[in-house]
């Protein structure tokens, strides 16, 4: 049971739920695990399961019109990943989702995740809450490409999440971030130089 303390402690930080209803919804979750560079879903494949991350790291990622790697979400630990507009529609998905480093995860379908919601209100709460985050940082994510030049977009990203850059290889950073692999490499250069 170890391995559901992350999961309950993130429920819980969410919403306000009875220990009973909590024991409900963990136990709709299973355990796995993927190895470091794994798909877990390729896109044009149906998102029906969502993961929360125990140990590791998921980006959610597609491939644009220039055959360009776009990542657009990244889940360390404690951190929910899915391809959320497939898992809403049912709909082929856009993104892939993979595995960046070996991964421990938990993971509940999604005919489970809309049964909870039907038994348990406070579940609906909960995948409320979780939308509203998402589309927030999606907003910010896409504001900070149009009003921020690189080297803010790269102290931005140092600032409030420096997990990706201490922990992902420079391709998946750059990606991150919108630029190419030269261009954060000269960012990051000037930022060390300053930073010593």
């Amino acid at each position: 049971m170890i391995k559901y303390n992350e999961l309950t402690n993130f429920i819980k930080k969410n919403i306000d739920i009875d220990d009973h209803d909590l024991k409900i919804v963990l136990s709709y979750f299973k355990t796995i695990k993927k190895s470091k560079n794994q798909t877990l879903l390729p896109s044009g494949k149906n998102s029906q399961v969502s993961y929360f991350v125990i140990k590791g790291c998921l980006r959610l990622f597609y491939i644009d019109e220039e055959g360009k790697d776009i990542t657009r979400y990244i889940a360390f630990e404690n951190q929910f990943a899915t391809e959320l507009v497939s898992f809403i529609t049912n709909q082929p998905a856009q993104e892939s989702i993979q595995a960046i480093e070996n991964s421990e995860l938990l993971y509940i379908t999604h005919q489970d995740f809309r049964y909870l919601m039907e038994i348990i209100p406070k579940w609906k709460d909960f995948y409320n809450i979780y939308l509203e985050k998402a589309y927030v940082n999606n907003a910010k994510r896409l504001i900070s490409f149009t009003t921020l030049n690189a080297s803010e977009r790269y102290k931005q990203l140092f600032k409030i999440n420096p997990n990706i850059v201490k922990r992902l290889p420079n391709k998946v950073v750059a990606s991150y971030i919108n630029i190419s692999q030269e261009t954060l490499s000269r960012i990051k250069s000037k930022f060390l130089l300053k930073t010593k």
